[in-house]
């Protein structure tokens, strides 16, 4: 039998496997706490600076002429991080996602040659361990440092823990895990904001924050590594051991469990000549379906992680704001997934009309003022902007799965999760742009979120259609939009003159 059929047998949600994923899906919550980390160790408290002039100060006038008038301990009031220092807590932010684009880039093909389980253990110890420097940091290098390699673990682990949800458990759950990371993340987000509010000085906040991972981590310890991962390797006496051991504790009977022999194909040979990334650019469909999605993915997280990053600055309590910006997007995830699976709406328009919300949400901003008794304020009007944004997210990773014929769909997701990357790390700068004019930040999602999602039309619907096993397959009408038939055609006419 295939594995499809094995884990029919097996039960492709059982009671073990909802034990398991629920402990990789809480992994999201360390991870949650560790992005977020830096919106409240960075806040900077009000302060006076005793100095007649505005010549620039450094690092030691600073402390000598600096009084912060606020009572709160961050590493802005350690280290001093105001004025000309004060782009550093926003660098520290970004190269935390410098770090996840890393990550993603080096353990994403690691846990494909040497398994699942081992990268994601290393990942997760090796995060809780930096994370354990990050509290007990002597000096601001020292603090970035660590966050660098919490970003580079966070990512590896990210990445691999949602595969793992998937390769646990059947094919027609594989939705369902995913949006369950999702939502543990942005719960994770709403605890960041309860942890901040009860424990306040930084190290122990830091301390606090890290020490999820410790237990996720021990609970771990016990899972077994992929059956699809050990299938695909051709470890097909460990897959089957793996798939008996996990029937069993489903209490279903599979002692006769066989699955069928993986047919090891000839180097070089037509049966393992893969398709390369290049194709992404070469392959006249794949070059604007690729374009478009990196974009949009990008748009994604600048707007997400902007919004969500800036939630401690705006109006009412940082705290309060903090954890409603988690909250928020829970609602997302239904009304995402009802809208995408309806014929008149789809993957595309659902995914064009969210992001366009987003970027509406964050253009009526500039027009309301910053009035704390106003029913509709600056801080709701955020918060639907991240309700929006955050369906949309879900959206693309569903969406952007089914655009990808099979045969290259791992390299094209692998390049938008790196635009998407590069939205991470710009992000933390887009709140300190209020600087120039409080109405900046919100410009910048607009035109992002407006942007988007008029690009996100050219792309064809997936809803109720064959999906592409080839690139072959992209020649198809059911496959293509205008734009990309144009590009195909073009393709075509220039293939035939130059055999003429």
């Amino acid at each position: 039998m295939d594995l499809e059929e094995a884990f029919q047998v097996v039960g492709q949600f059982g009671s073990y496997q909802r034990r398991t994923v629920a402990v990789l899906v809480l992994t999201q919550v360390y991870m949650a706490c560790q992005s977020m980390l830096i919106v409240l160790v960075g806040s900077t408290p009000e302060y006076r600076i005793d100095q007649k002039d505005d010549v620039p100060l450094s690092q030691q006038e600073l402390v000598q002429h600096v009084t912060f008038t606020e009572d709160m301990d961050t590493i802005v009031t350690e280290w001093f991080l105001v004025k000309n220092q004060a782009y550093k807590v926003s660098l520290a932010g970004s190269l935390f996602f410098a770090g996840l684009l890393i990550g993603n880039l080096v353990f994403g093909p690691l846990s494909d040659k040497i398994g699942r389980r081992p990268v994601y253990l290393t990942g997760l110890f090796f995060g809780v361990v930096f994370g354990y420097i990050t509290a007990f940091s002597p000096s601001f290098e020292v603090f970035v440092l660590s966050r660098i390699l919490v970003g580079l673990m966070n990512g590896g682990i990210g990445l691999v823990c949602f595969v793992l949800t998937q390769e646990f458990v059947g094919k027609p759950y594989w939705a369902m895990t995913g949006t369950l990371n999702s939502v543990t993340f942005a719960i994770g987000i709403a605890l960041v904001g309860v942890l901040g509010y009860f424990v306040q000085p930084w190290r122990s906040l830091a301390m606090a924050a890290n020490t999820p991972g410790v237990l996720i981590l021990l609970l771990s310890l016990s899972l077994p590594e992929s059956p699809r991962w050990l299938y695909a390797q051709g470890q097909t006496e460990k897959a089957e051991e793996v798939l008996r051991f996990m029937a069993r504790r489903n209490g279903n009977p599979a002692n006769s469990l066989m699955l069928q022999r993986v047919r090891t194909a000839k180097p070089g040979g037509p049966d393992n000549k893969e398709v390369g990334v290049l194709q992404l650019a070469i392959h006249p469909v794949l070059r604007i379906r690729t374009m478009v999605l990196m974009y949009v993915w990008y748009a994604c997280s600048l707007v997400y992680y902007g919004l969500t990053l800036g939630s401690g600055a705006t109006s009412g309590n940082r705290y309060v704001n903090i954890s409603m910006s988690g909250l928020v997007e829970l609602p997302a995830y239904p009304i995402c997934m009802y809208f995408i699976n309806k014929q008149w709406a789809g993957r595309r328009k659902s995914l064009s009309s969210f992001l366009c919300l987003a970027g509406s949400a964050c253009l009526c901003t500039m027009f309301i003022s910053e009035d704390p008794g106003r029913l509709v304020d600056v801080t709701s009007l955020a918060l639907l902007g991240k309700l929006m944004v955050s369906a949309a997210f879900n959206i693309i990773y569903v969406y952007t799965a089914e655009l990808y014929p099979t045969v290259i769909r791992n390299a094209g997701l692998g390049a938008c999760a790196m635009s998407c990357r590069v939205g991470g790390i710009l992000a933390p700068f887009i709140p300190s742009m209020r600087m120039l004019h409080a109405s900046m930040p919100f410009t910048v999602f607009c035109l992002s979120g407006l942007s988007a999602g008029g690009l996100g039309l050219l792309l064809p619907e997936t809803l109720n259609r064959p999906s592409a096993e080839t690139l072959d397959d992209l020649g198809s009408p059911k496959h293509v939009r205008v734009l990309e038939s144009i590009a195909l055609l073009y393709d075509d006419q220039k293939r035939k003159s130059n055999h003429k």
